[in-house]
């Protein structure tokens, strides 16, 4: 167990996405400072696996299979979070997918995909715990939406439309979810990372676009998943009344 953000222990944090990459880096962080942490994603096995390093480490976990598409699933999800953790006081919407491609190519099972679990998913997972945030914050406790954007929400990249545009509204959302929660104590951090060494990049079926990527990561040097996941343990362990509303991280060639 580490020390360095006391101010997580004894919260009870919720990440999806957590099987892999940023998620699971910020499972781990958060879990070692001593936060409660349900990890949420598809991938039971990882999910079970890392559960059972944080607590080998000390920590408490629980790993929730669930497929933020399906509404039953989050449901059934959230109140198993209930059950074995308690209330919820920090949120971590870190689920999302990419797939990029020419417009043209006219990929409405990717673009269907990238809505439902990048936007829809991330409603989803807002609704079933926004309930317990505003009580967290209700009896005077830190509680967070922590939502994980991307550059591409406002920098343009060719056969990254519909990418962009799904991160480019999950920005938007958390600027207007500001409005209605911060009035009411939750803090809403909207998190845009740029080139990041985590899964994304396997999930895209073009070739050329793959390998365009990897040029990327070789030219810039990609930002760690555990880079991002410092970046949430310090929003998230400033004092209730600060609120760091958007963060943009990239890396230092990028910029």
């Amino acid at each position: 167990m580490t020390n360095t953000y006391p101010a997580l222990a004894g919260r009870t944090a919720v990440v999806t996405g957590a099987a892999s990459g940023m998620g699971a880096a910020t499972a781990r962080l958060l879990a070692a400072n001593g936060a409660a942490v349900a990890l949420l994603a598809r991938r039971e096995d990882r999910l079970k696996a890392l559960a059972d390093e944080i607590v080998e480490a000390g920590g408490r976990a629980v790993a929730v299979a669930v497929d933020v598409t399906d509404q039953a699933s989050v449901d059934a999800a959230a109140a198993r979070v209930r059950t074995e953790l308690g209330r919820v006081d920090l949120l971590v919407n870190n689920a999302g997918v990419m797939l990029p491609n020419p417009i043209e190519d006219g990929r409405i099972d990717e673009w269907a995909r990238m809505i439902d679990t990048n936007v829809t998913g991330a409603l989803r997972v807002i609704r079933a715990f926004t309930g317990d945030l505003l009580a967290a914050a209700a009896d005077g406790g830190a509680a967070d939406l922590v939502d994980i954007s991307s550059i591409g929400a406002h920098v343009t990249f060719p056969n990254y439309a519909v990418y962009g545009a799904t991160k480019a509204a999950l920005s938007h959302l958390s600027a207007s979810l500001r409005t209605e929660l911060g009035p009411r104590d939750v803090r809403v951090t909207n998190i845009e990372p740029g080139l990041t060494d985590t899964e994304l990049g396997t999930h895209i079926d073009n070739a050329a676009l793959s390998g365009e990527l990897d040029g990327m990561y070789d030219a810039l040097g990609p930002l760690a998943a555990t880079d991002v996941a410092d970046l949430i343990a310090y929003a998230t362990s400033r004092p209730r009344h600060m609120n760091l509303r958007q963060l943009v991280v990239l890396p230092t060639r990028q910029a």
